[in-house]
């Protein structure tokens, strides 16, 4: 499967305006794992972690500040394990997706203020996703985790800019 490329329509001039909806190439259908390489030089410092449902998805924003373009791998994973350090990470929810944005940059070095909380992001019960958890910074990658009700969820995943964003959108 190829991932789906987001539509040059698809953006949103202010942080408060929420996201379109995906068209139909970025509807959820499947659970494989989904990865777009990072535009050369990036460097992003997450700034704010958001949850929102809608018909028939529910939907987690990554948004970033910096310079560049981000980069993602996404997947499933058997458990939620720290980069760098080994621990494991307490996530809620039967499965976890395991976010990875590529081009991430530690505030010092993006000059950008990070994001501050809460972690956990809790989503609106009776979901797709439970919550969305962490969000450090190790090489140059910002790894997450998204708490899903279901194992084997399909889910999309695509960016959009004006401020940069990565979007997971997880089939109810």
């Amino acid at each position: 499967d190829s991932d789906p490329a987001p539509s040059p329509a698809v953006s949103v001039n202010t942080p408060t305006t929420q996201a379109p909806e995906p068209d139909s190439t970025n509807t959820p259908t499947d659970a494989a794992d989904k990865v777009s390489p990072a535009g050369a030089g990036a460097k992003l410092t997450v700034t704010d972690i958001r949850t929102g449902v809608h018909e028939g998805f529910d939907r987690v924003v990554y948004e970033l500040d910096g310079e560049g373009t981000p980069g993602w791998r996404v997947g499933y994973v058997a458990e939620a394990v720290q980069d760098g350090s080994g621990n494991d990470v307490t996530v809620a929810g039967d499965a976890v997706l395991q976010v990875l944005i590529d081009g991430s940059a530690y505030p010092f070095d993006s000059g950008v203020e990070p994001y501050a909380g809460p972690d956990p992001v809790l989503a609106a019960p009776g979901g797709s996703v439970v919550e969305v958890t962490g969000s450090g910074v190790f090489e140059g990658v910002t790894q997450s985790f998204i708490g899903v009700s279901e194992s084997g969820t399909p889910f999309a995943v695509y960016s959009l800019s004006d401020p940069e964003r990565v979007v997971i959108d997880v089939a109810r």
